[in-house]
C-alpha cells in the first residue's frame, strides 16, 4: 500500500488526508506547518489530549465548537475557569464531555501561564525539542519519538496533564515541530519550505 494518494487536483498527498473530506483542506492548509503564536499551540495540544482514544475526524468537527467553549482557547481565560465551568462543560453536547480531560485543559492552561513567564513564551520552550533531521524516523512510521518522550516527560514534571508521548507526538506533528508528510506528498515540500523562513519571537 503506498502512503499517498491522488488528490481532485491529480497532486499525490499522504494517504490520511483522503480518508475523510474535512482532512483534505486540514493537511493542505494547516497540518506540519510551523505554527508560533501561543494560544494556536495551547489549542492544538488540547485537541491532540481530546482526540486520545477517539477519531480525529470527530475533533476536527468539534473543532469551532470547542473553540467557544474554552474561551478560544485563550490560556490566560481557560485558567479562570472553576467548577461552574467545568459543569457547564460537561453539560456542553458539542465538544467531547470527559471529565479528566476537560479539568486538564484548565490545569494546563494554568501550568501554561507558568511557563511563559519562565521562557518567554509557549513557542520558545517546544521549539528546543525540534529534532535534529538524523533523529527522524520514515514519515509516518511511529507513533512516538525520543523528542516527544523528552517533552512530554518535561511537561508532566511541570505539572501538565493528559500530555503522553503519543498525544505529544501527534501535537509535535501537527504544528510542524517535524516535517512528517509522506516524502511523495506535495506538501511535504510546502512544509520544509514553511520551516525555512520561519522564526520564533518571544
Amino acid at each position: 500500500m503506498t502512503d499517498s494518494f491522488l488528490g481532485p487536483d491529480g497532486q499525490s498527498r499522504c494517504r490520511w488526508s483522503g480518508s475523510a473530506p474535512e482532512f483534505l483542506d486540514y493537511h493542505d492548509k494547516e497540518w506540519g506547518y510551523p505554527v508560533a503564536e501561543d494560544i494556536r499551540l495551547f489549542e492544538k495540544l488540547c485537541l491532540e489530549a481530546f482526540q486520545s482514544g477517539l477519531s480525529w475526524r470527530t475533533i476536527l468537527n468539534k473543532r469551532e465548537a470547542f473553540r467557544a467553549a474554552f474561551a478560544g482557547f485563550d490560556f490566560r481565560q481557560v485558567a479562570k475557569f472553576d467548577q461552574t465551568d467545568v459543569e457547564r462543560l460537561l453539560a456542553d453536547h458539542s465538544i467531547v464531555r470527559h471529565q479528566g480531560k476537560i479539568e486538564a485543559v484548565i490545569n494546563n492552561a494554568a501550568r501554561m501561564i507558568e511557563l511563559v513567564a519562565q521562557e518567554g513564551s509557549f513557542a520558545a520552550f517546544v521549539w528546543k525539542y525540534e529534532p535534529a533531521a538524523a533523529e527522524l524516523s520514515a514519515p509516518q512510521s511511529q507513533s512516538q519519538s525520543p523528542a516527544s518522550v523528552a517533552l512530554s516527560k518535561e511537561l508532566k514534571k511541570r505539572g501538565w496533564k493528559f500530555v503522553g508521548p503519543t498525544t505529544v507526538f501527534a501535537f509535535m506533528q501537527a504544528m510542524g515541530l517535524i516535517n512528517d508528510h509522506a516524502l511523495d506528498c506535495v506538501f511535504r515540500a510546502k512544509a520544509t519550505r514553511a520551516r525555512q523562513v520561519f522564526e520564533i519571537t518571544v
